[in-house]
């Protein structure tokens, strides 16, 4: 039998974390791994997740100026996507930039429908003046990589039969506004991850064409990746409080996202330079946190991207600040990102 492990780990309190209670119907069974308050896998294959930050519908407020509408991708593995069209946008047919966008959350929790997510990408979507595409894709570990990068490809597929649809698609309310020749793969975290290795399998795949849709780069938000090798951030970065990626859940969120039997050195989670090779030619804007515990390996990144990539460091704050941090330097950081990334796709 597997030895439990535990990794502790917290968030912003105003998010109302929910533990898991001795209630469980499954406290009679072994756990074999377990990211504290935020999930739990029983030896069964049972995996429970509170709900540690609340699910939205698609509503936003007016004063925002941003449509949103969810879309089924594909109904037989419940692939789903949370559309925001800016309202500024009823005059710009076929103008704006769409940012395919990926949440974090270690693969293994998160979802398009998170409060944080759809408050970020709502604002994002209204300054930046662009279409976003949040994809809700599967998890592990029941659906263990490359699960998430195969529901990237899906949700791009179904970008392209909507661009060849034009004015008969039931899509046409933000398709008819699209610049299909101007896409980006963005994301957060392991959403990050998903985004860069997507953006790889299409860069390597030339029999995989995306016609009439234009890959133009990617937007890697304080990226996922590891090693078996510690970086100098990851053993002495001093988290601020409530960080919301310890070194232990860091470790915990790849094995159960990895293939049964890889180890941290797997392409997935330490790319090497032959396997960049393929993606060495489309820009990149890597956001990185000053305080957060990937801040080396995201920097080792840019390096071996080489001159298409471009970094920006956010001083003061730690991972997914944007999303899970309500502090004032967080929000003036955020408002920076936003600025940045507007600046990036707006070339």
């Amino acid at each position: 039998m597997r030895q439990k492990r535990m990794a502790a780990i917290s968030l912003d309190p105003t998010l109302s974390l929910q533990r898991i209670g001795k209630d469980s119907p499954h406290r009679h069974r072994a756990v074999i791994e377990e990211i504290e308050g935020l999930i739990r896998v029983y030896d069964d294959g049972h995996v429970e997740r509170p709900q540690v930050v609340p699910c939205v519908t698609s509503t936003l407020s007016l004063e925002l100026g941003v449509t949103s509408r969810d879309m089924v991708i594909d109904k037989f593995t419940n692939i789903w996507a949370r559309f925001y069209v800016p309202a500024a946008a009823s005059s710009s047919h076929g103008n704006l930039p769409l940012l395919v966008y990926f949440h974090g959350g270690g693969f293994c929790i998160g979802s398009a429908a998170w409060s944080c997510y759809h408050e970020f990408l709502a604002r994002l979507s209204a300054k930046a003046g662009c279409l976003i595409m949040s994809v809700n894709y599967r998890l592990a570990p029941e659906n263990p990589l490359p699960a998430a990068y195969e529901d990237g490809l899906t949700a791009l597929i179904w970008l392209k039969q909507q661009s060849l649809r034009g004015s008969s698609s039931d899509q046409y309310w933000w398709s008819s506004l699209c610049n299909f020749s101007k896409i980006f793969l963005a994301g957060d975290s392991a959403g990050a991850n998903i985004a860069h290795n997507v953006a790889t399998r299409l860069c390597s795949n030339n029999a995989m064409s995306l016609k009439p849709l234009s890959l133009k780069g990617t937007i890697l938000i304080q990226p996922f990746f590891g090693g078996e090798a510690r970086t100098h951030s990851e053993n002495y970065m001093v988290q601020p409080p409530r960080s919301a990626l310890s070194l232990a859940a860091s470790d915990a969120y790849w094995r159960l996202a990895l293939p049964a039997g890889a180890n941290r050195d797997h392409p997935w989670c330490n790319p090497s330079c032959k396997e960049l090779k393929a993606v060495k030619h489309l820009p990149a804007m890597v956001c990185i946190s000053e305080m957060d515990i990937l801040k080396d390996r995201n920097m080792e990144l840019c390096r071996a991207l080489g001159k298409s990539s471009e970094y920006v460091v956010y001083k003061g704050v730690g991972h997914a600040f944007q999303v899970l941090s309500r502090t004032q330097l967080s929000q003036i950081r955020t408002l920076e990102m936003v600025a940045d990334i507007k600046a990036f796709i707006t070339r």
